[in-house]
């Protein structure tokens, strides 16, 4: 019997899975005008070219032709393609694996999941290739920026009980951070606070609220001007650490998105996001075993004890 969720109508190419978009519900119409109105960066003759060599194809398995009218509500799968790609030059190390996870650690600059201009140099790629596993999910996510540990599900069928433990927060999580140091604030300490998505949309603010986030804080080593901070994630908001931070007057070394967009020029990894992934613990809700993994990366050692301009960038 077929299943629309987890169709078999596109194989796994060079790493990647297909893509999937679901057409209106309502209403009819081309196939190839649905595809050029929901995704208009592709162009239309590039949809002409994939549909031509079979790359287009529904999810009970037949290939979209030129001029066929779409399904309501039926799912289209086709390969992501890029005309160019930023090449990252650094590599993952996968530190645990069995047949249910798989934990890696991520260098910096490294995204998770294909997203943007970023396609085969993104971690859940480079990994299906590596171990040619094409069921490979990400049961959680860190930023392109932060290095560090990040889990995977090797399986569909186990996949939802290590979800769980994510979604109800049963996985204990620590992270490293270069800050600033700051003698008036008080450590260890917790940041509670209400986080929403700010005008631009890829950076989140504090605003006024019921809170949404908490972040335990300590600190582990320090000077006259910086400081090594583990910082606790208790709810797991997007750029929580970094926000948290800041509200406190201690943006992380090397931040180019807080306090303000400071993208570095293509290919320039000369100044990476001072965060670190470190460990992941937590029970195993299959075997009910104590698993935790801690990274074998570090960050950089404390810059000197000189407060200038160039420091707090």
């Amino acid at each position: 019997m077929h299943n629309a969720h987890d169709p078999k109508v596109l194989p796994l190419r060079a790493g990647v899975s297909p893509s999937c978009v679901i057409a209106p519900s309502q209403g009819k119409g081309l196939l190839i005008d649905f595809l050029c109105e929901r995704m208009p960066a592709v162009g239309r003759e590039q949809w002409l070219d994939r549909i031509d060599v079979g790359e287009v194809v529904c999810e009970t398995g037949e290939p979209a032709q030129p001029l066929s009218l779409f399904a309501p509500g039926l799912r289209y799968y086709y390969y992501r393609n890029l005309q160019s790609e930023p090449e990252i030059p650094f590599a993952a190390e996968i530190i645990y694996r069995d047949a249910h996870l798989l934990v890696a650690d991520k260098p910096h600059f490294l995204p998770v999941v294909p997203s943007g201009q970023y396609l085969q140099n993104t971690l859940l790629v480079r990994l299906k290739r590596e171990v040619d596993v094409p069921e490979l999910s990400p049961i959680h996510r860190i930023d392109r920026d932060t290095a560090g540990l990040v889990v995977f599900s090797v399986q569909r069928a186990t996949r939802g009980a290590y979800q769980a433990l994510f979604r109800e927060r049963s996985i204990h999580k620590t992270y490293e951070a270069v800050a600033s140091y700051r003698s008036d604030l008080s450590f260890p300490r917790e940041h509670v606070s209400r986080m929403e998505e700010s005008s631009q949309f890829f950076r989140m603010h504090e605003v006024a609220g019921q809170p949404n986030s908490c972040t335990q804080m300590e600190i582990i080593e320090h000077n006259e001007a910086w400081a090594r901070y583990r910082l606790s994630p208790v709810s797991g908001k997007r750029h929580q650490l970094r926000v948290h931070m800041l509200a406190l007057g201690l943006p992380l070394k090397g931040d180019a998105l807080y306090p303000v967009v400071n993208d570095a020029l293509h290919g320039d990894y000369s100044n990476p996001l001072q965060l670190l992934a470190r460990s992941l613990a937590f029970d195993d809700p299959l075997t009910g075993l104590r698993r935790e993994f801690i990274s074998r990366r570090s960050l950089l050692p404390l810059p000197e004890p000189t407060l200038t301009q160039a420091d707090l960038k």
